[in-house]
């Protein structure tokens, strides 16, 4: 019988020795950006009234209209539709295509293809009817990464996709993909590039995993328009549900149309007394990423001590609060994924199997013993069953939590 040899305490503590430099600057930018946070509180004058709601259509609910402003505030951006009507993330990404294009359209993608959810959302998988492209709407894509980083796609057949594109979707994220997640400076460059061939195009950010990680926002470096879950980063680990679209004054109002009616857009939509709770989220969120991005780069540093291929290595500029770990074998995929449940505070009695989930092209393991189901700003992990079978670890809304998983997956695999 193999004797596993525990994972030495000393170890978890050298690793925090040698990331000490760099979690100082992971703190730094957590401060600036609590700051610009706490800035849009004041500015906005949040106070008790604002925790209040109304019944029924939601009209002249002064906390929802708060509540929007404080998250433009925070997000950079013109205005914020700030909803919990928007189900997860690609519903939130879901509004704001089919809010901003139309047939006719053209769609192109700036980071090769999307995220397994927005496949069917664009029509790239299962002929839904309601798909972008089902309703006429053009759809192209441009890879810009070259051995899985990133490089500005600057050619003439590129240059020429830009010119034709109605919208340039930039996916911040890797999703499942063994690529490097975008940060702020390479948006940045793109947004650039993009207009100076196109002046007229919609810029759009899927920034889900991305929000506070660095001290700017999509919006704040070229993008018109971008959209995320509540349930991951800015929800601060404890808004049940929601998502948000911010960006462009004059876009964001047609996508409020397109969330209830035209004629309705913002001015509508119960809140079901939770103002409290998601401003409360937003004030907590950059503490809360800090926390995922510390547990995040540990999980990198020992991984790779390991021999493991991991993405991104532990001194990279994040541009998400995901960590990607090659485990080689469909086995320690659903190892790791047992180990993280097993080691949740909800559910660790369950032992996760792979399946297929609604969404996906893939059967999917997933560990999610979460508070609020799948909130992927708390601790979880997931990966599909298909090489090199990665897992996706993120979240992590307590440091010593993280620290806690992490050494048992040290001693496991």
């Amino acid at each position: 019988m193999t004797t596993i040899t525990p994972f030495s305490t000393s170890t978890i503590q050298d690793a925090e020795v040698a990331l000490a430099s760099h979690w100082q600057v992971l703190d730094t930018i957590s401060s600036q950006v609590f700051e610009r946070v706490l800035e849009g509180f004041i500015q906005y004058r949040v106070g008790e009234e604002h925790f209040l709601s109304v019944t029924g259509y939601g009209h002249d609910d002064l906390g929802r209209q708060t509540t929007d402003q404080v998250f433009a505030y925070a997000l950079q951006a013109e205005r914020a539709l700030v909803r919990l009507q928007m189900v997860s993330g690609t519903h939130a990404l879901s509004v704001a295509l089919n809010g901003t294009l139309k047939a006719g359209d053209t769609m192109l993608s700036l980071t090769g293809c999307p995220y397994d959810t927005l496949e069917e959302v664009i029509g790239l998988r299962a002929n839904n009817p309601q798909s972008l492209i089902a309703k006429g709407v053009e759809y192209d894509s441009i890879d810009p990464f070259h051995n899985n980083r990133f490089h500005l796609p600057q050619s003439p057949e590129a240059d020429e996709k830009v010119r034709r594109a109605t919208m340039v979707y930039i996916q911040r994220s890797r999703g499942y993909a063994s690529r490097q997640t975008l940060t702020i400076k390479n948006i940045q460059a793109l947004c650039q590039w993009v207009r100076q061939l196109n002046s007229h195009v919609i810029i759009m950010v899927d920034n889900c995993y991305g929000e506070f990680v660095e001290a700017q926002e999509p919006t704040a470096v070229g993008a018109d328009l971008m959209a995320g879950s509540l349930i991951k980063n800015p929800g601060g680990g404890i808004v049940p549900t929601g998502g948000y679209i911010a960006g462009k004054k004059e876009l964001v109002e047609q996508c409020a149309y397109a969330l209830t009616a035209p004629g309705i857009g913002a001015e509508g939509g119960y809140t079901f007394d939770l103002n409290r709770l998601i401003l409360q989220g937003l004030f907590l969120a950059p503490g809360m990423v800090l926390d995922a991005l510390k547990g995040a780069t540990l999980a990198s540093y020992l991984f790779e001590q390991k021999g493991y291929t991991v993405f991104p290595h532990w001194q990279d500029l994040r541009g998400d609060i995901i960590q990607l770990v090659e485990l080689g074998s469909p086995e320690k995929l659903i190892q790791f994924c047992r180990c993280v449940q097993a080691n949740s505070p909800v559910s660790a009695n369950v032992r996760p199997e792979p399946s297929v989930v609604p969404g996906y092209g893939d059967k999917v393991v997933m560990a999610g013993g979460t508070f609020i189901q799948g909130a992927t700003l708390e601790l979880s992990a997931d990966g599909p069953l298909r090489e090199p079978y990665a897992v996706f670890l993120q979240g992590g809304l307590v440091y010593a939590h993280s620290r806690l998983i992490i050494s048992k997956l040290m001693e496991i695999l």
